[in-house]
């Protein structure tokens, strides 16, 4: 089977992730902010209720919806039915998120955060786990992979600009036609929730399956698909590694709109400063990729990590008041986070082969759901964090901070961010999975499956 996909096809598959990261960069970067500058709630209620529903329902959905689409058969294949039935409730979810009513507290509050998460959470995981189920099965290839994964994260990286740069920008326009600040967020979460359900569907309509590639479904009982992935140990390390990163990288990028608006005075410029990162990442995601080719996907990945933390760690060390270095960090940390966008995303579909060399099954569904669940709680919890930390140190929304204040945002968008990314390394730079190993271990199944065909 011809393991090369077309540009094409590429472009087509990755459209979708335009979507999804839309919104899942209105609620990384701006969430916590929209929760306590807007909505007026409590940081702390609001990351413990944030919390709260990653444990309670993730744990449970993610993995779900990843087996079900390792067992489902459709005209729409196992995977894109997922997406075909939640692409337009979850533009709507994400509509709903950003039209709290102001003034909450206490328990209505923690509920309003925690249903309203709820909401976007399963519609997001009914569709975004199968959609990146798709990409083990649309090739076996260790280096079309991280091509096929490169282009996807254009479209990704897009997404997040436009997240990161348009949410303030929009709730501005917004507020300029007369709309009041509520409403305004209201009116921006409606125009990211419609964008994500026309990427996802044109996706989901323009691209096929592969038969070949997806074999026989899945007949193993849903808690031995759990356990039975824990013991894939490529998997074990690759998600340690990402957990760790991932969680660094939630910390960062939810402290960053309180970091330059109360430690360097330029609230202003905010969105520009965001979108110098994130256009670094888009640009850095071809020679990331280009890197890997020579040493393999995990140190390529470690040596990301590195760069990034260094430079936030300079952070830390940032006066009271505007500076234009803070233009520099941000793209030292867009050449070193360009990483987390390829590597975990590219290296997680190689786990695949080990596990269907343990099992004899194709079981792509229950690692992205595990992926997934794992992912969002490291992001909630890195959210929580935050907001218990804001509160810890006295932070007050929309007034000047107090030194105690300002020393725990450049704490936490600073120091811990950068610590827990070196702890990460070692897991990256003697990951099991080379080039080699992975060839081999394809070739081998190939062997097994020609052999049974045989008999």
């Amino acid at each position: 089977m011809d393991q090369k996909l077309s540009f094409g096809l590429k472009f087509r598959y990755g459209l979708a992730d335009l979507g999804f990261s839309l919104i899942t960069s209105a609620m990384q970067f701006f969430l916590l902010y929209y929760y306590t500058d807007v909505a007026g709630i409590n940081p702390a209620l609001a990351g413990a209720a944030l919390l709260v529903g990653k444990i309670t329902w993730d744990a449970i959905n993610d993995p779900l919806f990843g087996y079900w689409s390792d067992r489902v058969r459709s005209r729409f294949g196992r995977r894109r039915i997922f997406m075909v039935i939640g692409a337009v409730p979850l533009g709507f979810a994400a509509w709903i998120m950003f039209s709290l009513p102001t003034g909450l507290e206490g328990v209505p509050a923690f509920f309003a955060v925690l249903l309203s998460f709820w909401l976007v959470d399963t519609f997001h995981t009914m569709t975004c786990t199968p959609y990146y189920a798709l990409t083990p099965e649309l090739t076996r290839d260790y280096n079309e992979r991280a091509s096929l994964t490169s282009i996807r994260m254009v479209y990704n990286v897009v997404g997040y600009i436009l997240g990161a740069a348009l949410t303030t920008m929009l709730a501005g326009i917004f507020r300029g036609a007369g709309l009041d600040l509520q409403q305004a967020w209201s009116a921006t979460g409606a125009v990211f929730g419609t964008i994500a359900a026309i990427t996802i569907l044109i996706t989901t309509l323009s691209i096929k399956e592969s038969p070949e590639s997806a074999g026989e479904p899945s007949k193993m009982p849903p808690v031995s698909a759990v356990l039975t992935a824990f013991k894939n140990r490529p998997f074990v390390i690759l998600m340690v590694a990402f957990i760790l990163s991932s969680f660094s990288f939630t910390v960062l990028t939810a402290l960053v709109p309180y970091f330059i608006q109360y430690q360097l005075d330029m609230k202003d410029q905010v969105s520009y400063i965001l979108l110098v990162m994130l256009v670094t990442i888009g640009i850095c995601l071809i020679p990331a990729k280009l890197v890997s080719d020579r040493i393999n996907k995990g140190p390529s990945y470690a040596l990301g990590l590195f760069i990034a933390s260094a430079a936030i760690i300079t952070g830390f060390f940032f006066p009271y008041g505007p500076t234009p270095w803070i233009y520099l960090v941000a793209v030292v940390v867009g050449i070193g986070f360009s990483a987390q966008w390829v590597f975990p995303w590219s290296m997680l579909p190689d786990v695949v082969e080990y596990d269907e060399e343990m099992t004899g099954e194709r079981r792509e569904g229950i690692y992205y759901g595990l992926w997934a669940f794992l992912s969002k709680f490291t992001s909630a919890l890195g959210v929580a964090v935050c907001g218990w930390a804001l509160q810890l140190y006295g932070y007050m929304p929309n007034v000047a901070q107090t030194e105690h204040a300002l020393f725990g945002i450049r704490l936490f968008f600073a120091v811990v961010p950068s610590v827990i990314l070196i702890i990460s390394l070692p897991f990256l730079i003697w990951y099991p999975i080379t080039r080699k190993s992975h060839a081999a271990l394809v070739q081998q199944l190939a062997d097994r499956k020609a052999a049974a065909l045989k008999r």
